[in-house]
């Protein structure tokens, strides 16, 4: 009889204590009506576990498991990111009549298969993670079961995230072919050994960067996140925005620089490509929005070009770069969708006319937001995008700055518009706000943040 050892479970701790307790909220249904404050108690005892106990790091599964830094810091912006959803979803969730008892479990589900994601040293692992995380924002994205546009939002994504999911196991069984394996640092090991990059190599490469470009909105894959931004319930939106974008940089990052580092030259051409076209098609498409929901979409997807700037040079300090720029994307973005669930009618960009004559606070709150979009200093957008754009002049991709530069200095259009609306247009009626103590915090959080690493960025940088 084989005998088969049973696996560390000390370095999956954090992802077996959230999957739990998602499991538990689930049946906690019947007992308990705010579960708000049960998801809390799990979010703050897997980061107990995760960044107290020293022996949460380290390989487990024979090695398909891996808990290090790099997985670490994402899991914080994971982590974050859940807290923050959570604080502004309970008073929010009540508001749209769709409090059910699976919104919670399915955020920490959604979280799980983060975590994994970016912990993953197999593509197998890679893909559970993948799916987890999938599922589960499918099923939120069309929680407001009485809405059209929610259960039109959820069907898009679920069938176009189907597609993208086909493309990445074709990749994987590409790669599985050529080299047996699906560790990621033995398929590195068996490519090193190729002088030139074959015809099925390359494929599995293209098919599994389209999956994750996907999953971060990069164009030409990124035609589901307006209409999908715009149909989910606001606190979902904001959710899927910022984790998703991260898990699929994670895994970005771990894949393409240790199993695709033979090929780097041939990536680092398509990612040029992309991050360009991403740009382009995120900053000129929301000058014409109307929509504040779709605005963000559009301006999501010019982020991700962003960001893809500090994957493409391949070193360490550009890698790093975009790491913090999605920590500061994550306060800022999630703040910007605060204003719009604190405002009762908040989605249209005539709703903010006036602003600030009815409520000048909210309207301050929000000028910051956008001008950290924009990338204004003092605030942490401008050091998210000066950190950025200065590692990738480093590495000698002046010119690709230069075209970002100008992208963002077309994104002050639409960002500003918001501001001229709140500041230099005259109040149609009075606006009217949902406050609670929740929202608020969630509000004050970000708010600091965003100066806290505007004007004191070694708190984040290093």
């Amino acid at each position: 009889m084989m005998n088969i050892p049973f696996p560390d479970l000390r370095p999956v701790t954090p992802e077996i204590i959230m999957t739990i307790s998602a499991t538990v909220l689930l049946i906690l249904e019947l007992i308990f009506k705010n579960k708000g404050v049960l998801a809390f108690i799990a979010v703050a005892t897997a980061a107990v576990v995760l960044y107290t106990i020293p022996s949460s790091h380290g390989q487990t599964f024979g090695g398909m498991f891996i808990s290090d830094t790099y997985s670490t810091y994402f899991k914080l912006i994971f982590m974050i990111n859940l807290v923050l959803t959570i604080l502004i979803s309970l008073r929010y969730i009540q508001r749209e009549k769709a409090e059910y008892g699976e919104y919670y479990s399915l955020l920490l589900f959604a979280t799980s298969g983060m975590m994994l994601m970016a912990s993953a040293k197999d593509l197998i692992i890679l893909y559970l993670g993948l799916e987890l995380m999938a599922l589960s924002t499918y099923i939120l994205a069309g929680i407001k079961r009485h809405d059209i546009k929610s259960n039109e939002a959820a069907i898009k994504y679920f069938l176009l995230g189907a597609f993208s999911s086909a493309l990445l196991l074709y990749g994987i069984s590409l790669i599985y072919g050529m080299t047996t394996t699906t560790d990621i640092y033995k398929i590195a090991a068996s490519l090193q050994n190729s002088s030139t990059p074959s015809l099925p190599l390359l494929l599995s490469m293209i098919l599994i960067a389209a999956a994750f470009l996907f999953k971060i909105a990069a164009a030409p894959f990124h035609m589901w996140a307006p209409d999908v931004y715009e149909g989910a319930p606001t606190s979902i939106t904001a959710f899927m925005s910022v984790g998703p974008k991260a898990a699929g940089f994670a895994v970005i990052g771990r894949v393409f620089y240790i199993a695709f580092q033979s090929i780097q030259t041939d990536w680092t051409a398509i990612l040029i490509g992309v991050a360009i076209l991403t740009m382009a098609v995120g900053n000129i498409l929301a000058l014409v929005q109307t929509n504040i929901k779709r605005m963000l979409a559009y301006s999501s997807i010019a982020h991700a070009g962003y960001m893809l700037i500090g994957i493409i040079p391949g070193t360490q300090e550009s890698m790093s770069a975009m790491m913090v720029y999605m920590l500061i994307y994550a306060f800022m973005n999630i703040g910007a969708f605060a204003i719009v669930i604190l405002l009762e009618k908040g989605e249209e960009l005539s709703d903010y006319e006036g602003l600030s004559k009815s409520r000048p606070l909210v309207a301050a709150l929000m000028l910051i937001f956008m001008f950290s979009l924009t990338g204004i200093p003092p605030t942490a957008g401008f050091i998210g995008k000066f950190n950025l754009f200065m590692a990738a002049i480093k590495a000698g991709y002046t010119w690709l700055v230069v075209i970002a530069v100008m992208f963002s200095a077309m994104s002050a259009y639409y960002y500003l518009r918001v501001v001229m609306n709140m500041y230099m247009k005259e109040m149609k009626e009075e606006a009217a706000i949902t406050p609670s103590p929740s929202l608020g915090l969630a509000i004050l959080i970000t708010v600091l943040m965003v100066f806290v690493i505007g004007i004191m960025p070694s708190v984040v940088i290093g």
